[in-house]
């Protein structure tokens, strides 16, 4: 064989090798395009079909609480009693959720009636001027009433406030435009608000001095655990 004829064959080689490169380099980057727009059509069904893929909710989640399934502790069949066995009282479970407020402000009314009877939190609630008592009034009259007529409550005002707290809410990011072309964000704020109503009167609560305050205070760092300490 020439010279010439090898160099043709090497030139070959050569263009053959560089096409193999090239179509093993288009076959990578035509899969990785796939998978990328795979990856978005995956991401953008959630967000299109959001009562099937997300929690219906909305709930913040302070684990805390377990408020997801609040509404159903109204289900809970409790076995029948002994003849010897004191009445159960009746538990009223209800909540109000996304409601346009804020839950810090809502967190200063749930805790004043906290442990209230139900017609004292009315009366507390009716002389308040914000916003969220009158929310939290309606919720209360709500529960009274899903009380007397689920529940077995003869007389609506034998109940009182035995568990009110708040939680968040859904947060809503908005654009908040500022001068020279510049923005911020800004939040949309919700909170839900939980409340739980017991058959009989409210219990009597234990009235501490600052001084039993203080001394169970220095106990308490007292009985503490120091980590990595001697």
């Amino acid at each position: 064989m020439t010279a010439s004829g090898k160099l043709t064959i090497f030139i070959y080689y050569k263009l053959l090798l560089k096409a193999e490169y090239f179509g093993f380099k288009v076959f990578f980057f035509t899969l990785f395009a796939g998978v990328t727009l795979l990856n978005r059509l995956l991401g953008q069904i959630p967000s299109r079909f959001p009562t099937l893929f997300s929690q219906t909710s909305c709930l913040h989640t302070s684990a805390v609480f377990n408020n997801k399934n609040w509404e159903r502790k109204n289900r809970i069949v409790y076995p029948p009693q002994e003849k010897d066995e004191p009445r159960r009282p009746a538990e009223v479970h209800h909540c109000r959720r996304q409601i346009k407020y804020s839950k810090d402000k809502m967190w200063y009314l749930a805790k004043l009636i906290r442990g209230m009877s139900i017609d004292q939190a009315l009366s507390q609630l009716e002389f308040n001027d914000k916003k969220g008592a009158k929310i939290m009034k309606e919720v209360l009259l709500e529960a009274q009433e899903m009380a007397v007529k689920n529940h077995n409550v003869e007389y609506k005002s034998n109940l009182y406030v035995a568990e009110s707290f708040t939680g968040k809410g859904q947060y809503l990011k908005r654009i908040r435009y500022h001068g020279r072309g510049m923005f911020g964000i800004m939040d949309k704020v919700y909170c839900h608000y939980f409340v739980k109503l017991v058959e009989g009167p409210p219990p009597v609560l234990e009235q501490s001095t600052p001084f039993d305050q203080a001394k169970e205070y220095v106990e308490e760092l007292k009985n503490r655990t120091i980590i990595y300490s001697l």
